[in-house]
């Protein structure tokens, strides 16, 4: 069976230097309760379902943005068509101010279909949000997305970034895999996906296709659940796979993406995908053993590799603070030039 998810109470969160080492360096998702139960968005929230709609519109500064659409059939479930031709559901581009009015109009529709708002970058869409509903543990340089809709049901996917996702109004239940587990999730197509994250097909497909997935029977039980309630957050480190369930009529979500562990712009995805052109179809002797050489000058798991030396004759792979950062991106850009 999988392991308990961390639970913390927000009163014992005091800094964003407590965040950091009690959260975040351990690389495991955590329950945070009452992290953002204050903020004037949930009291919103609280008092009617349009009182959400009427807060978040105040700030509203005329963009538009891309919702999906459902019919009943789907039941708020998001997903491919059969043999991963096209999707469930209909995407339109509205403003923000006819996505709101979407959502709230399918909320009185018993047999209705599903409506989902995803994404949207409060800075450019809602600027002032972030004055009135602040994120302390985080800088200010990491800006906060909004998730509003009806009843949904996201499926299982990874992110490439660190993520702290906020409750402002209904639920959520968050299904968890480790990064680990990833050969029996059956990701799908990295390029061919529904907003741009990897969906595993194996916890996401219907219940008819699993025969299709034998390897996921093995890790089913090993999920992880976290369940949110308004005000509540979930730190959720990057590669873990998630799904996402939003179970009340109207469900909303702040979240923030960062990388809490980059010494600059560069992302480890870029690596991977760069590995994929120089090393994944070499034949099977020689990418054994260039896993063998990433694991000893990158995964390091038995240590740095140069651990037998002086700090001092470390040369390039010393610390990237001490300056080899910048130093190994300017041989990298000029290889990758020179071809």
């Amino acid at each position: 069976m999988a392991d308990r998810l961390q639970e913390f109470d927000a009163r014992d969160l005091c800094s964003a230097e407590q965040f950091r080492s009690e959260v975040i360096e351990g690389c495991r998702p955590v329950l945070i309760r009452n992290l953002v139960s204050e903020w004037p968005a949930v009291h919103a929230a609280r008092a009617t379902p349009r009182g959400l709609a009427d807060y978040l519109g105040q700030f509203d500064a005329g963009a538009r943005v891309e919702v999906f659409f459902g019919e009943p059939a789907i039941g708020g479930k998001y997903y491919y068509q059969p043999d991963l031709q096209g999707f469930n559901f209909e995407r339109r581009t509205l403003s923000y101010r006819e996505a709101l009015d979407a959502i709230v109009a399918a909320m009185g529709q018993s047999e209705g279909g599903s409506v989902y708002l995803g994404s949207v970058p409060a800075a450019q869409c809602l600027p002032g949000f972030s004055a009135q509903n602040p994120m302390p543990l985080l800088g200010a340089q990491v800006s906060p997305r909004l998730w509003v809709g009806t009843a949904s049901n996201v499926s299982s996917h990874y992110d490439t970034f660190d993520n702290l996702a906020c409750v402002i109004a209904g639920r959520r239940r968050f299904t968890l895999y480790a990064p680990e587990l990833i050969d029996q999730l059956y990701p799908g197509p990295i390029d061919n996906t529904m907003s741009g994250a990897t969906v595993s097909l194996a916890a996401s497909a219907p219940p008819h296709e699993r025969a299709r997935f034998p390897r996921f029977e093995a890790i089913r039980d090993h999920a992880l659940s976290a369940e949110l309630e308004a005000g509540d957050a979930l730190y959720l480190p990057k590669l873990w796979w998630h799904q996402v369930e939003a179970t009340e009529r109207l469900n909303a979500m702040i979240n923030y993406w960062w990388d809490a562990f980059s010494y600059g712009p560069d992302a480890p995805y870029t690596g991977l995908l760069l590995a994929l052109i120089t090393i994944a179809e070499r034949p099977a002797a020689e990418r054994r053993a260039w896993q063998a050489y990433f694991d000893h000058y990158v995964f390091r798991s038995r240590g740095h590799p140069l651990a037998h030396l002086p700090t001092e004759q470390h040369g390039l792979l010393g610390a990237l603070r001490a300056g080899n950062y910048a130093k190994l991106r300017a041989r990298i850009l000029h290889m990758l030039r020179a071809d």
